[in-house]
């Protein structure tokens, strides 16, 4: 399973590709949704540049765009990074719409972001989500501040059971199951019919698309 050339795209805004990021199979949104301050942002910006950074807490929605090799399928995921804080709460339940995964993530040294996530976003998968297959994972986050520890991974995959979820501990610190975490929920998405024919719909759209540009691009005449 092997990573291929990135885009970034951020605060909502739209961009024309870069060279060879419109050249994918399937195409998957997936949600990243937990409290402030757990990491969200750290481990996406991780999995995309590959760096790590003391980054400020997002605000309302930011997104950003990965391409990667999986199981011999080249894959675009469009990653949603949602802010935890109560007052942009409102602003992303309409960024849940079409999700084949939503990545729950709490820190593993708080413990009220990890029953926060029964209590409140567990709920609003449920109360937001449009799709009923929709694949989760639970990411119990910063496992480097081992000795700082409140949730212990037995918990952690006690709830996943009751979520329904796949369970993994990473650290985006040290980048620690970081990109273990993204390839094993797109292979779940793959193993799920329903969720699969919808990437594989938008990925026949740009490949039409880019025939239909091909044609135009070199089928022009003399004046």
């Amino acid at each position: 399973m092997a990573s291929s050339t990135t885009t970034g795209l951020s605060n909502g805004a739209t961009s024309s590709s870069s060279s060879g990021s419109s050249n994918y199979d399937l195409s998957f949104k997936i949600l990243l949704i937990g409290d402030s301050g757990v990491g969200k942002s750290s481990l996406l910006v991780t999995f995309i540049s590959n760096s790590v950074d003391d980054l400020s807490p997002t605000i309302g929605v930011d997104f950003k765009i990965k391409l990667l090799t999986v199981d011999g399928k080249k894959l675009k995921l469009t990653i949603w990074d949602t802010a935890g804080q109560e007052k942009f709460r409102t602003l992303t339940s309409s960024y849940y719409r079409g999700a084949q995964g939503i990545i729950l993530v709490y820190d593993v040294t708080r413990r009220e972001t990890f029953t926060n996530l029964s209590y409140f976003w567990a709920k609003e998968i449920e109360l937001y989500s449009t799709n009923q297959d929709c694949v989760k994972m639970l990411v119990g986050n910063k496992v480097d501040k081992e000795s700082e520890r409140a949730v212990s991974r037995e918990e952690g995959m006690t709830l996943a059971k009751e979520l329904g979820s796949l369970f993994l501990e990473c650290s985006a610190r040290t980048r620690a199951n970081v990109e273990q975490c993204f390839k094993e929920l797109a292979l779940k998405i793959m193993d799920v019919p329903s969720l699969l024919e919808e990437g594989s719909a938008v990925g026949k759209r740009n490949i039409l698309k880019q025939k239909q540009e091909h044609r135009t691009s070199s089928g022009g005449c003399c004046s």
